[in-house]
C-alpha cells in the first residue's frame, strides 16, 4: 500500500450492536462525536433497530439490516422481519460488513462490548477482525467497554472472553473511573487483559447539557418528577408502578412526567398514557431529557450507565430501580455502589411495589440531591469521550512511527 492510498483510509470504524435497550448506541454516538471533533474520520456502523436523534451530523453512519433480541434472555435474535436470524441472513450481513471494511479500510476497528458481550454476533465480528488484522498495515483492534461487565454464569464463557480478547484485540477502553469501579470488580480475570486496558472516565455529555440548560432560561419541567425507563423495552413495570406510587408519595401533588423510550410497543404506550390521571404527562422520550432533569424535583429511573451519569451531573435526587432481568447484573452492581456512596436511593426491582417506590421517593427527598453530597467526595471523571479520542490519536501516531 503506497502512502497516497494509505492516506485515504478512514481513521475509525466504530461498530455497535444494541439488542434490547438504547444505552449502547447512545454511548457509542457520544464517542463518535468526540472522535469527529478531534479531527478523526469516523464510520459509525450500527446493527440494531434504527434510532432517531443520535446527532451524527458530519459522520458517515451505516445501518446494517437490523437485529434485536426476542426477550431479555438474549437467547433468540430476530431480524428486521421479527424472524429468528438464519444462516442466509448472517451471511448477507457478514458480507455487507466486510465489504464496508474493504471500502474504508480503517486504521482502527473499535467494537462496542465484544468479546465481553454480543457473543451472538461473532459470525460477523470474528471475520471482520481477521480481515482487519490481515490488512497491510493491519488495523488496530479496540474494544469499547462500559464500566461493568455482566458476570458470565459459566467459567468456560469467561475463558472464551479472555482468549478472544488476548488473541484478537490491541486495546481495551473501559469507560469508567478506576476510583469508582475497576475492571476486576466485575471481572476478576482482568489481569489477563491489564496491559491493554485504559480507563477513560465516563462517556457522557451531560455536563455540557446541564450548563446549556441553566443558561437558556427555559423553565420547562421545573419542579417535575421525571420518570424514565431507558429505551422502554423492559420498563413497563416501572412506569406502571410509578403511576400507582404517586398518590402514596410526598410528591402526590407535584407534576409528573413519564418519558417512554422508543422500544416500548405503541399499544403499551397508549395504555399507560390512557391510565395516567391529571397532573401526569406521558410522552415518548425527548432529546432535551438532561435539560428536563436539571430542572426536576426528582428522578425515578432504571440503573443504566447513561441515565445514572445524567442524574449525577444534574444533582437531582434520584430513585433508581435497576433492571435485573435475565442474567443482567450490571445495573444492580452499579446502583448498589452508588447507593452505598449516598449518591442515589436504591429500590430493588425484585421487591418493587407502589409502596416501596413511594418509600424510596421519601428517602431520596430526605437525603437531597447528589450535588451537595458529591462536593464532599472525589468526583467521577466525566470526560471519557474526549480522553478516548486523545488516547486513540496517540496510539495511531505510535503505530505510524
Amino acid at each position: 500500500m503506497n502512502a497516497r492510498h494509505a492516506d485515504r483510509r478512514v481513521d475509525v470504524l466504530l461498530y455497535v450492536q444494541h439488542l434490547l435497550g438504547i444505552g449502547h448506541i447512545r454511548r457509542a454516538a457520544v464517542l463518535a462525536r468526540a472522535f469527529h471533533r478531534a479531527g478523526l474520520k469516523v464510520v459509525f456502523v450500527t446493527g440494531g433497530l434504527p434510532i432517531k436523534g443520535l446527532g451524527l451530523d458530519g459522520i458517515d453512519a451505516v445501518q446494517l439490516p437490523p437485529a434485536r433480541t426476542q426477550d431479555e434472555s438474549f437467547a433468540v435474535i430476530l431480524d428486521e422481519h421479527d424472524k429468528p436470524i438464519d444462516a442466509a441472513w448472517k451471511a448477507r450481513r457478514r458480507e455487507m460488513l466486510l465489504d464496508l471494511y474493504r471500502r474504508c479500510r480503517p486504521r482502527v476497528v473499535m467494537i462496542e462490548l465484544y468479546p465481553f458481550g454480543r457473543r451472538k454476533m461473532r459470525f460477523e465480528l470474528d471475520p471482520l477482525i481477521e480481515t482487519a488484522r490481515a490488512d497491510h498495515p493491519p488495523a488496530l483492534i479496540a474494544c469499547s467497554l462500559r464500566d461493568i461487565i455482566n458476570r458470565p454464569e459459566h467459567a468456560e464463557k469467561t475463558a472464551w472472553m479472555v482468549d478472544h480478547f488476548t488473541r484478537q484485540f490491541d486495546l481495551l477502553y473501559m469507560h469508567g473511573d478506576a476510583r469508582f469501579f475497576r475492571l476486576e470488580d466485575s471481572f476478576p480475570e482482568s489481569e489477563a487483559v491489564a496491559e491493554r486496558l485504559h480507563y477513560t472516565g465516563y462517556v457522557t455529555e451531560a455536563g455540557e447539557a446541564v450548563a446549556a440548560a441553566r443558561q437558556s432560561g427555559d423553565t420547562t419541567g421545573k419542579g417535575e418528577v421525571i420518570v424514565s425507563a431507558g429505551g422502554g423495552a423492559v420498563g413497563t413495570a416501572l412506569l406502571r408502578t410509578a403511576l400507582a406510587a404517586r398518590p402514596l408519595s410526598p410528591l402526590a401533588t407535584a407534576p409528573w412526567r413519564l418519558l417512554v423510550g422508543p422500544n416500548l410497543p405503541e399499544a403499551d404506550f397508549r395504555e399507560i398514557a390512557g391510565s395516567a390521571p391529571a397532573g401526569i404527562t406521558v410522552e415518548r422520550a425527548r432529546p432535551d431529557f438532561v435539560a428536563l432533569l436539571s430542572r426536576a424535583r426528582l428522578s425515578i429511573s432504571q440503573g443504566g450507565y447513561n441515565t445514572l451519569m445524567e442524574v449525577l451531573a444534574t444533582g437531582v435526587p434520584g430513585v433508581v430501580v435497576p433492571f435485573a432481568g435475565g442474567s443482567e447484573t450490571e445495573q444492580t452492581q452499579r446502583a448498589r455502589v452508588l447507593a452505598a456512596c449516598d449518591l442515589i436511593t436504591l429500590v430493588d426491582e425484585e421487591t418493587l411495589s407502589p409502596e416501596s417506590l413511594a418509600a424510596g421517593i421519601a428517602k431520596a427527598l430526605a437525603q437531597g440531591g447528589a450535588a451537595d453530597r458529591r462536593a464532599k467526595k472525589t468526583p467521577f471523571r466525566l470526560d471519557g469521550a474526549a480522553e478516548t479520542a486523545r488516547h486513540l490519536i496517540a496510539q495511531l501516531k505510535e503505530a505510524a512511527a
